[in-house]
This record gives structure tokens, C-alpha cells and sequence, in this order.
């Protein structure tokens, strides 16, 4: 089992930053990849950004490229999600990911540990 605590989120105004972590306790060794997702009312989840566990390639969606960066701290088990240039429509319930299978890491069904969510609110 792994277990995953989301923080950092909030109220910010538009063109402003937010840094998410995400920490990661348990059978943390086992995995693969770690990602971000996020759902706004009435949406379905989307992907947003993933590392790998091992080699930290990652891979952020079109949607915010530029804007946002994943990273990780191997020593804390701790992966971040850093959103800069903020807009309204990024406001969401952002929620990190864990899986431990080499499967398609963009997709909500590639990860099998979820954490509770936490809001993100962009002011325009």
C-alpha cells in the first residue's frame, strides 16, 4: 500500500504561483510513476503532469506546458507540482497519483493511489 498527502493548495489571483506537494509513505519503492490530475466542477479528471519514480523523466499535458513543472525529493518521498502564470481556468481539485505498473501514466486508470485532493482557486 501506499499512502499520499497532498498541500500547498489555495486562493491565488490570476498570474500568480502555487506550489502543490505530494508526500508518499508505504511501499513507496514499488513504484513507477507519480502524477497530477485535476477536476473542476461538472468535468471529468484530467491529467495534468507525471514523473517516473526512477530516471524523473516527466511529462506535463499541453494544457499547461509551460506554466507548470512536476518535480520530486527523493530524500523527503515528495513530489511537487509548481503552477506559475496561474489562470481562472485552472481552478480544480488537484490530486496526486501513484502507481506501480509501466502502463499509459496519463490516464486516470494507469494509477491505483489516490490522495484526498486539495483546491485550487484562481481569481481573475
Amino acid at each position: 500500500q501506499v499512502q499520499l498527502v497532498e498541500s500547498g493548495g489555495g486562493l491565488v489571483q490570476a498570474g500568480g504561483p502555487l506550489r502543490l506537494s505530494c508526500a508518499a509513505s508505504g511501499r513507496t519503492f514499488s513504484l513507477y510513476a507519480m502524477g497530477w490530475f485535476r477536476q473542476a466542477p461538472g468535468k471529468e479528471r484530467e491529467f495534468v503532469a507525471r514523473i517516473l519514480w526512477s530516471g524523473a523523466s516527466t511529462y506535463v499535458a499541453d494544457s499547461v506546458k509551460g506554466r507548470f513543472t512536476i518535480s520530486r525529493d527523493n530524500a523527503k518521498n515528495t513530489v511537487y507540482l509548481q503552477m506559475n502564470s496561474l489562470k481562472p481556468e485552472d481552478t480544480a481539485v488537484y490530486y496526486c497519483a501513484a502507481g506501480n505498473l509501466p502502463v499509459d501514466s496519463t490516464r486516470v486508470g494507469g494509477y491505483g493511489y489516490w490522495g484526498q485532493g486539495t483546491q485550487v482557486t484562481v481569481s481573475s
